[in-house]
């Protein structure tokens, strides 16, 4: 039995691929301590592990103060984020044995913990793969594309924040790249070779597994019945982004006079008195279990978020997305080329525009066979299972 150090502060979408992943790993003997914040305790607690936590206020205090603006300002608040992370960590496990570590892609303090552990490391990477080439054009476009001042200031902090942390923890950051991508000699991608933009480029390294969907638990105020065999149009804005009175109002306007049942979920910032008179073909829950309910959907409406995306095609259900913030645009983008779905924007959105856009995906069926052929993808590649086992195969190697 090896002892596995997890890091991940995580939010829902970096959280989520990796529950399947720590309760393969502690069923077949592994011990994991899992770092992450209060608010997932719970829910990694159920997969066997040992969670410790980190001050999630205080983390997420010194990501912002970075700036938001900006792909460097965010690189930024990434090195401000390791005088609360690393000293926690380090006082929490002190004296303690770990075989290997495995970080969160976009937890920039995964690779430093790595180097001053020594410990042989995998990156878990919940959103797509950044290859460093393309990475560094990005930041060339932040340097190209806005005012000297505000470039030369930027980067200076950079430079700044890099040289502290680096005599501070004795550790080596040699670039943007490693700070944002944490790049380890083995990466774990929750997605398909062929679901991934420019997905040839990735050298082996990169094990592409495919979506890692564990059984979730049901919860209570929620009756499959109600959805079961209705085909179901599914709409939701995932769990940080939801808070949209408007957008769950227009949804209502646009299909309250059609023969779709509409089952909406609206997050627990929303009340459904705001929403008004819910029509009789509309089923509006603050929490809906969503990877049961796209198994009885037709469509689904969603921000775009990763998990919700390969949850979808992975249960052959196409696409409208209506990207919010970060990633999302990129993969709504994605999508669209496929053909697996359509792209609309929140700002212009209007009623008619989405029932259209509904109407066009339901009849047209080249969205259904472009989403079977990502869907086979997926579920060939192997999930948490495979990742499972490219992980055993690199420890062991």
């Amino acid at each position: 039995m090896a002892r596995v150090l997890f890091i991940n502060a995580g939010s829902e979408g970096h959280i989520n691929p990796t529950i399947g992943v720590v309760e393969e790993l502690v069923s077949r003997g592994e011990e994991v301590v899992y770092f992450t914040i209060e608010a997932f305790r719970e829910r990694i607690e159920r997969t066997g592990a040992i969670v410790r936590t980190i001050d999630g206020e205080k983390f997420i205090k010194a990501f912002i103060s970075g700036g938001r603006n900006y792909l460097l300002e965010r690189i930024n608040g990434l090195l401000h984020t390791a005088d609360i992370v690393i000293p926690s960590i380090l006082e929490q496990i002190n004296g303690e044995h770990f075989d290997y570590i495995i970080h969160d892609s976009m937890f920039g303090c995964g690779r430093l913990l790595a180097q001053i552990l020594n410990l042989p490391a995998i990156n878990s990477c919940t959103s797509f793969a950044e290859s460093k080439s393309s990475f560094d054009r990005m930041l060339d476009q932040f340097t190209k594309n806005n005012p000297s001042e505000i470039v030369k200031a930027i980067s200076g902090e950079y430079q700044s924040l890099t040289e502290k942390v680096k005599e501070k923890y004795r550790v080596e950051i040699d670039s943007p790249y490693e700070v944002f991508c944490n790049p380890a000699p083995l990466t774990i991608v929750y997605t398909s070779r062929e679901f991934q933009p420019c997905g040839e480029v990735f050298e082996q390294t990169y094990k592409f597994v495919g979506p890692s969907i564990a059984s979730r638990f049901l919860h209570e105020d929620f009756d499959q019945v109600a959805i079961k065999g209705k085909n179901s149009i599914y709409i939701s804005l995932g769990t940080v982004f939801n808070r949209s009175v408007d957008f769950y109002r227009l949804c209502i306007e646009a299909f309250r006079n059609t023969n779709h049942t509409v089952v909406m979920s609206i997050g627990n910032q929303t009340s459904l008195l705001d929403l008004g008179e819910i029509p009789q073909n509309f089923i509006v829950k603050n929490y809906l279990p969503q990877t049961e309910v796209l198994k009885y959907t037709k469509l689904f409406i969603t921000h775009g978020g990763m998990n919700s995306t390969h949850e979808a095609l992975y249960n052959g259900v196409p696409l409208i997305v209506i990207p919010q913030s970060a990633d999302q645009p990129i993969i709504a983008e994605r999508v669209a080329n496929l053909g697996a779905g359509i792209q609309l924007q929140m700002k212009t959105l209007t009623a008619n525009q989405l029932l259209e856009a509904a109407e066009h995906v339901l009849n047209q069926s080249s969205f259904q066979k472009a989403v079977g052929v990502i869907s086979e993808s997926f579920q060939t590649s192997g999930g948490f299972n495979r990742a499972v086992d490219e992980i055993f195969n690199f420890i062991a190697n």
